[in-house]
């Protein structure tokens, strides 16, 4: 998200989670700090291969309150993030690590990161860092033991309604919602959200 007016907009709409991506390859790349920030819902600042100085410093520009880690960050990497972050009396801030998968076993390896991140966001596999737009094989998930919470993404839409609806798991914390509710990079179809979190909860 990168413009005030849609900002607003979105965050109306009741949503517990908003994105601002910190990646310059990124064609939602935050620039510039927007003219308005959220109030009601959590900022989430996404990092691809950051170094701790600067997650911190725009954890702090931006009162972030959730750091995800969508690179190839180690668990030794998570704990010198925490220790910086506790430094700057920023202990409270959550951080989620994205995995992509394409296997079970690839699934069953995430809880190694029990103990370490307050998230998982399990998305589709790329050639890169960014967003496929495509969804995976969910039924994968079934093989996921960790302890640690976790959010669904990649290319989630209004035609997998259905299957979200009648997708369970003890620790599904939520989902990422992105590409398919775009009209332009950064730009959310406010409508077209509205509907999805309309029928996602009904």
């Amino acid at each position: 998200m990168r413009d005030a007016d849609n900002i607003r907009d979105v965050e109306a709409l009741g949503v517990d989670f908003m994105g601002f991506i910190f990646y310059d390859k990124s064609p939602r790349n935050v620039e510039t700090k927007p003219d308005y920030l959220p109030e009601g819902c959590h900022r989430v600042g996404v990092f691809v291969n950051a170094t701790v100085e600067d997650i911190v410093s725009r954890v702090k520009d931006f009162c972030l309150t959730f750091v995800q880690l969508h690179g190839d960050e180690t668990p030794a990497f998570v704990l010198s993030l925490r220790k910086s972050l506790e430094a700057e009396g920023l202990a409270t801030v959550k951080i989620v690590r994205s995995i992509a998968v394409a296997s079970r076993s690839q699934v069953m390896k995430a809880q190694i990161w029990d103990g370490y991140v307050d998230g998982i966001l399990f998305e589709t596999p790329t050639a890169g860092y960014g967003g496929s737009g495509i969804s995976f094989d969910w039924s994968l998930l079934s093989s996921y033991r960790g302890k640690t919470p976790f959010f669904l993404a990649g290319g989630l839409g209004m035609e997998c309604l259905p299957e979200l609806k009648a997708f369970r798991h003890p620790r599904w914390l939520g989902i990422d919602l992105n590409s398919r509710f775009e009209i332009a990079p950064g730009v959310k179809d406010v409508e077209k959200l509205q509907q999805f979190i309309k029928a996602f909860k009904s």
